[in-house]
C-alpha cells in the first residue's frame, strides 16, 4: 500500500480532467477525472461498458478523447513531460493484450524493445531469446520462447503482455496501466503479479488497475474510482470498503446471490465419455445427464482448459469414446460436433468465440441459418432481425443494437452475445470454458440466469472454470483435475471453495475413490 503522506502531498504523475469521448450513438466518456500519484496504487471500477477500456484505449492513443479534455504527465519532481517523453512515461497492458499472434515471445518483447529506439540495434538471437526466458520467468513461467504466442494459452499470453509492459522502465516515475490483467491467471501466477506491481508502486510510479475481481482489489489498490455509463459516481480509500459495498456501486444496486437448488432426479444419459485423452488429458470418463451442470475444476496446466475444446473438436483427441445422445462423436470435427446437438463458449471470445467485426446479428445467427432460409436460398432478413431483437432482450445487451460491430461492445456484452448465439440453437450439450472471465459482476449474474434457464429447458451443461466460487454456485457436482487426470469428485452437499482449493493443489494426503458415472 502507498504511503498516504507521498501520495497526499506529492504531485500527480498522471491528472485527466473533463475526459469525455462520444461514439456514433453511445457517450463512452462524460466528464471524468481522474489523479495517480507516485507510490499509489488506483483501482478503476466498473460494470461492462461503463468505460473503463475507454479510458486506457484513449491515453495509449488508440482513440482521441473529445474536446476539452486535459490529460497531463509529470516526473518526480512534479514538472510536466509532453510528446515522445510523455508517451514513454505510460506502459499499458491492455484487455485484449496487444500482441502479434503470428510473433514469437522473443519478437514480441522484441517489438517493444524497437519501439523505444532500438529498431536498428542488431539483433542476437541467442541473447535475445535468453533475455525473453529471463522476463518470462519472473512470473513463475516456463514457456517456448520460440512458439508464435498464437499457441499460446491464455494464461501464458497475458505472462507474455506483462512480460512486455514491465520491461525497460527508464525512470521510476512512470505510470503502469493494466486492464483486466489477471482475467486468465490462476492463485499462484496473481501473486507473482501482484508482487511485481507493489514492487513498480514501492519505487515512486504509479498504477491504474482495473479488475472485475473486487477481492484483488482489496488486496492490492489505495483507492478505488468507480465508473458508471462513463461517469465518476464514486472515489474513496479501499480501506473504507468492502466487497458488498463495491458491488452496490458499481451496479447502483444491491445484486443478490445466485441461488441453486440440488435437482431432484437425474435425466436421461446425454453426454458420455469414455477414457478421453489428448494434449494433458488421460483417460477422462463421465457420464452427463440432461438438466445437469457439472463441474471441471484445476489449476492452469491440470487439463482443465484443454478439455471443452477436445470435446467440440477444437483440439485433437487422440484417445477415448465421446457419445451425444448414444451416437458416437467423430473426432477434431467441431462441425459433427455441432450437428450433434453440441455448443461451445471458449474462454477466449475474441479469437475463438465471436467475429469481432460483424453485427451482433451477423454473429447471433451464424451457427444456424437453415430456419431463416427461404426458397432459393434467400436469407429472411426480416424473421433474423426479428429473432435478434428477441435475443438481445433475452440477454439484455446494451447498448440493444443490433448492427453495431461486436468489437465496440464491451467484454461483458461480447460474452452474452457469444452465450446468446449458442442457447439461440437449444443445444442438447452446452460446453463452457471459463464463461464469466473478464465481466463485471451485472453481467455475471446475467449470465448465469442464462445456463441456469438451459439446465432448465434440459440441456447438460459442462462447466470448465478456474473459479472456485463459479463452481460452487452453480454446479451439482464438481471433478477435479491434477496432472490430466481426476483425482477427486465432490457431490453438491459437499462443495466448498476451500475443499476445492485443496484438491486442487494436490493438498489430499491419500487419494479417493471415484465414481464418474452417475450423479450424487
Amino acid at each position: 500500500m502507498a504511503d498516504p503522506l507521498m501520495a497526499a502531498t506529492a504531485a500527480p504523475l498522471l491528472r485527466i480532467e473533463g475526459m469525455s469521448k462520444t461514439f456514433p450513438g453511445l457517450k463512452a466518456l462524460d466528464d471524468v477525472s481522474l489523479e495517480v500519484h507516485p507510490g499509489e496504487v488506483v483501482a478503476v471500477l466498473g460494470h461492462n461498458g461503463s468505460g473503463k477500456s475507454t479510458l486506457v484505449k484513449i491515453l495509449a492513443g488508440v482513440h482521441q478523447a473529445d474536446p476539452g479534455t486535459v490529460v497531463e504527465v509529470r516526473d518526480a519532481a512534479g514538472e510536466l513531460v509532453a510528446g515522445a517523453v510523455a508517451r514513454e512515461g505510460l506502459h499499458f497492458i491492455h484487455q485484449d493484450l496487444g500482441l502479434a499472434d503470428i510473433l514469437t515471445t522473443v519478437e514480441n518483447l522484441g517489438l517493444h524493445t524497437s519501439a523505444r529506439g532500438r529498431a536498428f540495434a542488431p539483433v542476437r538471437g541467442a541473447a535475445e531469446r535468453r533475455r525473453a526466458r529471463q522476463l518470462i520467468a519472473r512470473f513463475g513461467a516456463d514457456l517456448d520462447v520460440t512458439l508464435p504466442v498464437g499457441r499460446l494459452s491464455p494464461a501464458q499470453r497475458t505472462i507474455v503482455a506483462i512480460a512486455r509492459a514491465l520491461d525497460g522502465w527508464t525512470r521510476p516515475d512512470n505510470v503502469l496501466l493494466l486492464d483486466e490483467p489477471t482475467a486468465a491467471l490462476h492463485g499462484d501466477e496473481v501473486h507473482v503479479l501482484f508482487e511485481a506491481i507493489r514492487r513498480v508502486a514501492a519505487s515512486g510510479a504509479g498504477v491504474v488497475f482495473i479488475s472485475h475481481r473486487l477481492d484483488e482489489v482489496l488486496e492490492l489498490a489505495d483507492r478505488v474510482v468507480v465508473l458508471r455509463d462513463g461517469r465518476v459516481v464514486a472515489e474513496q480509500a479501499t480501506s473504507e470498503l468492502d466487497h458488498d459495498t463495491m458491488v452496490t456501486l458499481i451496479a447502483g444496486r444491491e445484486i443478490a446471490e445466485t441461488a441453486i437448488t440440488k435437482r431432484d432426479e437425474a435425466g436421461e444419459p446425454v453426454l458420455t465419455m469414455a477414457g478421453v485423452s489428448g494434449a494433458e488429458i488421460s483417460g477422462f470418463s463421465l457420464t452427463l445427464h440432461a438438466g445437469e451442470i457439472v463441474g471441471v475444476g484445476g489449476i492452469l496446466g491440470s487439463g482443465r482448459e484443454q478439455l471443452a475444446p477436445m470435446l467440440f473438436g477444437a483440439l485433437p483427441r487422440s484417445g477415448g469414446r465421446v457419445e451425444v445422445d448414444g451416437r458416437e462423436l467423430i473426432p477434431d470435427d467441431t462441425l459433427a460436433a455441432i450437428e450433434s446437438g453440441m455448443a461451445y463458449v471458449p474462454a477466449d471470445r475474441r479469437r475463438s468465440g465471436v467475429v469481432m467485426e460483424m453485427s451482433v446479428r451477423e454473429n447471433l445467427t451464424l451457427p444456424l441459418l437453415r430456419p431463416l432460409r427461404r426458397s432459393f436460398g434467400r436469407l429472411d432478413r426480416r424473421a433474423e432481425r426479428a429473432q435478434t431483437r428477441t435475443w438481445i432482450r433475452t440477454v439484455g445487451l446494451r447498448p440493444p443494437n443490433p448492427e453495431q460491430p461486436l468489437k465496440l461492445f464491451s467484454g461483458g456484452n461480447q460474452q452474452k452475445v457469444v452465450l446468446a448465439k449458442w442457447l439461440r440453437v437449444r443445444p442438447r450439450v452446452l460446453l463452457l470454458d471459463e464463461p464469466t472471465q473478464g465481466v463485471d459482476v451485472g453481467a455475471k449474474a446475467a449470465i448465469y440466469d442464462l445456463v441456469l434457464a438451459a439446465r432448465r429447458d434440459g440441456a447438460a451443461v459442462l462447466l470448465c472454470s478456474s473459479d472456485t466460487k463459479e463452481l460452487v454456485s452453480l454446479c451439482d457436482r464438481v471433478l477435479v483435475l491434477k496432472d490430466g487426470r481426476v483425482v477427486n469428485e465432490v457431490p453438491r452437499e459437499s462443495l466448498t471453495e476451500e475443499q476445492l482449493v485443496r484438491d486442487e493443489l494436490g493438498l489430499q494426503t491419500a487419494a479417493r475413490g471415484i465414481s464418474t458415472n452417475e450423479p450424487e
